[in-house]
């Protein structure tokens, strides 16, 4: 049976080795640091988690739950969604803001490092299966599989966290703050409601590009 302070402790040790994370990058980090953030012994970080790169996977992993909580939240057709005072689910862009909140240090160093495949796998695999669902009810069949496009798109997400002191300079917002989320979710709706380019437009321009290899 396992001991529900070894449960406190290994999230106290989690929660700090992604604090460690984010401020010294995997490499320099150490779990002597991680240790001493968290005040526990040296020893019982090794014993919940064995080695560095163990404690970092765990780290992945809790991402990747909090994602999954947070994707359970957001019903299938957005038209659903209801008030964002009231909540969470009526806002995607707020409630990630939120999940990831604490831990947007890890996420962001992790993101240049290479790292949290498992939050990137997990969000590929969400958006996916909502693209199959919304090409069912699509008049004119994708020319791209949901998966790619799926990860294309959590790319350009994930890119705002990485990015947002840039974003937050020129929109005159914190992009990371409730006012922000307002204006992310406005900003993403006129540009994916009003393309530049109709579609056959689009579909020409890339046909009279030179073929591979040519």
């Amino acid at each position: 049976m396992t001991d529900p302070d070894d449960l406190t402790a290994r999230a106290r040790i989690r929660d700090a080795a992604m604090r460690h994370f984010g401020e010294h990058g995997f490499e320099r980090a150490t779990i002597r640091g991680i240790a001493v953030e968290a005040g526990v012994s040296l020893g019982l970080v090794r014993h919940h988690f064995g080695s560095k790169q163990e404690l970092r996977e765990a780290c992945d992993a809790h991402l990747a739950k909090l994602l999954g909580k947070l994707n359970d939240q957001v019903p299938a057709d957005l038209a659903e969604l209801t008030d964002p005072e009231t909540s969470v689910a009526a806002n995607p862009v707020a409630a990630a803001r939120i999940a990831v909140g604490p831990y947007r240090d890890y996420l962001v160093r992790a993101l240049v490092e290479g790292g949290v495949a498992p939050l990137f796998d997990a969000m590929v695999e969400a958006g996916a299966d909502r693209l199959v669902a919304d090409d069912r009810r699509r008049p004119d069949p994708p020319t791209v599989e949901p998966k790619v496009r799926a990860a294309i798109g959590a790319a350009m997400a994930l890119s705002i966290t990485v990015l947002h002191q840039h974003i937050s300079r020129a929109a005159g917002v914190d992009i990371l703050s409730p006012a922000g989320d307002n204006l992310l979710a406005r900003a993403l709706i006129d540009i994916h409601s009003h393309p530049q380019l109709s579609l056959d437009e689009a579909r020409a321009a890339l046909d009279r590009l030179p073929a591979e290899g040519n």
